[in-house]
């Protein structure tokens, strides 16, 4: 409380001081439900333990102890700068609208089933509700980090040709480089497959299931949907199956028959159904489809390629709206008035988290 000539002059005032913060001290520590606050909004324990049970869910042993608590820290730390925005979104205008919520939702919703679509979220311990919140502050967000920081960001054509010149050998590709997808099918139980819904259960429901992935390839159905909904690579097909640029001597390191099936396909294509062998006991271990999506040449490449431009803008324009985006959540909390009543929890118990 700031002090001022007036209270120390009058004694009954100074009393009433002393009980004004004896009450704001009692009203400072909330709640073990209110785990912060942001400008007097409040952050419950359950919504975060949401968060953490979201995370933790396809995990095969759950963290403990000390993991525990700074994963639930992170979640924290993240839910407050979320909803420092959303605070900055009120004042710019700029929340979501149902609109663009649905639309968003429909995009989420339309590789699945409904049955398979609820099952994702029973899989993921959130409801339908928690999930539109999460669309709605993720446009949100998204619509104040473009207009107050990634429209602002300009690279020109002179940044590019310095960093051209700079890291010219880096343009240079010593192999030739293959840009891959895959559609994986394997038997028997996983737990981190998000798939669960269609997962193959044994070598026979395997081989049924990439057949039935191959059809409806050759029906026309789009591969990174089909990924998405259907395949089995934990690590892929969250994303339509992507495996990024991989180079030609990364390719030897893997099974023959996949290789074999890569150098044959032009860009665009895919391949037909390929058993994926265990190079040891030599048994089948599920299957796979991979799709050619381009492919780099050797050589040099020089600053005239779009390409070359196309990837230095790209770089050079994540990496300034890194840094500013970084920039911009320290100014927006110096702004807010931040209680992390969790963290003061974890520091005052040296460690070991209070209920």
């Amino acid at each position: 409380m700031k002090k001022t000539s007036s209270l120390v002059q009058s004694g009954v005032v100074l009393w009433a001081a002393f009980l004004l913060a004896a009450l704001a001290g009692c009203n400072s520590k909330p709640g073990s439900d209110v785990m912060a606050t942001v400008d007097g909004r409040k952050i419950f324990r359950s919504d975060v333990d949401k968060y953490y049970e979201n995370n933790v869910a396809s995990a095969q042993q759950p963290p403990s102890g000390e993991q525990a608590t700074a994963l639930r820290l992170n979640i924290l730390h993240q839910m407050i700068d979320d909803e420092i925005l959303m605070r900055r979104a009120e004042k710019l205008g700029l929340l979501a609208t149902d609109e663009e919520v649905d639309r968003k939702f429909n995009e989420y919703k339309s590789p699945f089933t409904q049955e398979e679509f609820d099952k994702r979220l029973q899989e993921k311990k959130i409801s339908l509700a928690d999930f539109k919140r999460d669309i709605r502050r993720s446009i949100t967000v998204e619509k104040v980090l473009n207009k107050e920081v990634s429209s602002k960001i300009n690279v020109t054509d002179q940044d590019i040709t310095s960093y051209y010149n700079e890291h010219k050998a880096e343009f240079n590709l010593i192999e030739p480089q293959y840009h891959l997808a895959e559609i994986r099918v394997t038997p028997g139980p996983n737990p981190q497959v998000q798939n669960q819904n269609d997962k193959a259960q044994n070598d026979a429901d395997a081989r049924k299931k990439i057949q039935m992935i191959s059809n409806r390839l050759d029906s026309g159905d789009d591969f990174a949907s089909l990924a998405m909904r259907y395949s089995e690579s934990p690590e892929t097909s969250g994303n339509g199956g992507d495996l990024g640029m991989v180079m030609e001597s990364q390719l030897r390191s893997i099974d023959p028959a996949t290789r074999e099936a890569v150098m044959k396909l032009k860009p665009g294509q895919y391949s037909p159904i390929i058993p994926i062998v265990n190079p040891g006991n030599k048994q089948v271990m599920g299957y796979r489809i991979v799709k050619l999506i381009s492919k780099e040449p050797a050589g040099q490449r020089e600053l005239a390629d779009p390409r070359v431009q196309q990837a230095i803008r790209s770089q050079l324009h994540d990496r300034r709206e890194q840094l500013l985006k970084a920039a911009y959540y320290e100014v927006l909390r110096d702004s807010a008035k931040v209680e992390n009543y969790y963290a003061k929890n974890i520091l005052d118990s040296n460690g070991l988290e209070k209920k």
